[in-house]
């Protein structure tokens, strides 16, 4: 049952990335794609700010920073088209996002559960997805495997939660885990492989509810 705050919330949320989705597809309405992008994690990061004060202090600055790391790559991205300078910066901002996420999944890991199973699919699924994009990546090789092999790991840690977080937490983070590799392929492939049908929606949709998904869960664990 959702308290009044979390209604209220996720009607303004998916209003914004509704805004967002409309905004970025429409070209008369482009412009308004700089205010509504940063938006949906400004939203989040409020929400967040105001709903987590059961949390553990700690838990909460990273993944206070995580957000913020996250914001700050969602404003490098809009800018590539003026300069690839900005892309490598976005890739940087959120590198380190990931990173504040996994010291974050790492408090609550569960020392009984197993990983490798879990880590040998992801690291096939990385390698079908370098396999296809690999031409393309040019100068960007190295870069990108460290970014792949980082959200691998977030995406590790946040299986490894499971037993010792509240079950609806853990599953809301981990489909956010999950969400987050899945928009970062999306975006990877439109760019290093070949432009996508509708990406734009596909990468914003994936990862404004990979980030929802992820607040919420934290925020689940009391």
């Amino acid at each position: 049952m959702l308290t009044k705050k979390e209604q209220g919330f996720n009607i303004l949320f998916f209003i914004i990335v509704i805004a967002e989705l409309i905004c970025s597809s429409v070209e008369s309405l482009n412009g308004l794609h700089y205010v509504t992008k940063p938006a949906i994690l400004v939203s989040l990061i409020a929400y967040f700010l105001t709903s987590s004060n059961h949390l553990n202090k700690t838990l909460k600055l990273l993944t206070l920073f995580a957000l913020l790391f996250s914001l700050l790559g969602d404003v490098l991205l809009m800018f590539v088209h003026k300069s690839e300078g900005y892309f490598m910066f976005g890739l940087i901002a959120f590198l380190l996002a990931h990173i504040m996420y996994i010291i974050v999944f790492l408090k609550h890991k569960n020392p009984n559960k197993n990983p490798y199973v879990f880590t040998l699919i992801a690291l096939l699924y990385a390698a079908m997805l370098f396999y296809v994009m690999f031409d393309g990546l040019g100068d960007m090789l190295y870069p990108v495997t460290v970014y792949m092999l980082v959200i691998l790991t977030m995406a590790v840690t946040a299986f490894l939660r499971q037993g010792k977080v509240l079950p609806l937490s853990y599953t809301l983070v981990f489909l956010g885990a999950l969400l987050f590799m899945l928009s970062d392929s999306i975006l990877a492939l439109n760019k290093f492989y070949k432009p996508l049908p509708l990406s734009n929606i596909s990468i914003m949709l994936t990862y404004a509810l990979a980030q929802y998904f992820i607040v919420l869960g934290l925020l689940k664990n009391k």
